[in-house]
């Protein structure tokens, strides 16, 4: 029998992971380290392109990013030590499952921006 989490118990670990993956900052790394093609990231570059993110946060996200299996960290042994991060191949998975969101989210931002005007016009007239 295969093993399947359900994300709407609490005290299921996919609950947990997607957190991590669809959280504030989880699902702008992956995005980030997807729109590279994949390709190797350091720190410093991740934290540029994820405006906002301090660096406390973009290493606890990291963390838990690697930890899930959706990173993969890799130090290379040179002096000063150079850290890169990557997509594993479920990393890469889920950023395209993100990245696809994200674009039908960018493409109805003019939808979205009538709704909250919308909705903020009628909450106006019953004040």
């Amino acid at each position: 029998m295969e093993l399947r989490g359900d994300v709407y118990d609490p005290n299921c670990p996919t609950r947990v992971i997607a957190n991590h993956a669809t959280g504030r900052w989880g699902s702008l790394v992956l995005g980030k380290l997807l729109d590279d093609d994949g390709g190797a990231q350091r720190f410093s570059e991740l934290r540029r392109a994820v405006a906002g993110i301090s660096e406390k946060m973009l290493a606890q996200t990291l963390q838990a990013l690697e930890r899930d299996g959706l990173v993969h960290r890799e130090v290379h042994p040179v002096i000063p030590p150079r850290v890169e991060y990557s997509l594993t191949p479920l990393g890469a998975h889920a950023a395209k499952q993100i990245s696809e969101l994200f674009g039908w989210i960018e493409e109805n931002l003019p939808n979205f921006l009538a709704a909250q005007e919308e909705y903020d016009a009628r909450r106006a007239e019953n004040v």
